[in-house]
């Protein structure tokens, strides 16, 4: 496809990581069966039921609290909750990480043109690097700069903001890549021209 819409004209394209660059349930499903697998060892309880459960639990309601719904469906003790947050950082994934494929086309257009990839990070750096680190970039990582809201109180505008100075450009020669969520939430108020990931994919 044509990536001129979002790419004529611009100095920058910046892309959220989340469920824009690649969908984060890859990661999150792989973070679950290896905490299930973890319980089957320490606890004896059942790797695949434990697993079916956070599935079937975050596909119907999402990510939010899903170690306490898990703790209180199978007795699983609460100090297991720190062993469930730190696989969310330093986790070995069993299959990497793969780019939306249109994303990726993207991305490498951007490449060829001699920009860099300016990717936006939310919520905890530890757990986004992580991802980062097990996404297959195809060379890409050479030209990828992030940056995480966490370092601008979490907020989206103000990463923005300072990326906009960083880059010395405007904001009408910029393009924003979002998650469809992102786009729904009207995180950027920001008068620059921002996407859903859907109008790729």
């Amino acid at each position: 496809m044509s990536f001129e819409k979002y790419l004529k004209g611009k100095k920058a394209l910046i892309i959220a990581l989340d469920d824009a660059v690649y969908p984060e349930k890859d990661y999150l499903l792989q973070v679950y069966y290896l905490f299930s697998e973890f319980m089957a060892y320490t606890e004896q309880l059942d790797a695949k039921v434990v697993l079916d459960f956070m599935k079937n639990e975050f596909e119907a309601h999402g990510a939010e609290n899903i170690f306490g719904k898990t703790a209180a469906q199978f007795n699983i003790a609460n100090k297991y909750e720190h062993n469930f947050d730190l696989l969310h950082e330093t986790a070995r994934l069993p299959l990497k990480l793969l780019m939306y494929k249109n994303v990726l086309s993207l991305l490498q257009e951007v490449v060829e043109r001699g920009e860099q990839i300016i990717l936006l990070a939310d919520g905890n750096p530890a757990i986004a690097i992580n991802k980062i680190k097990q996404l297959e970039w195809h060379g890409l990582e050479q030209n990828l700069k992030v940056y995480f809201t966490s370092e601008y109180d979490f907020s989206v505008d103000e990463t923005i903001t300072a990326i906009l100075i960083s880059k010395d450009v405007d904001p009408q020669e910029v393009t924003i890549i979002l998650s469809e969520n992102q786009v729904a939430q009207k995180i950027v108020s920001l008068n620059i021209n921002c996407f859903s990931v859907t109008e790729i994919l």
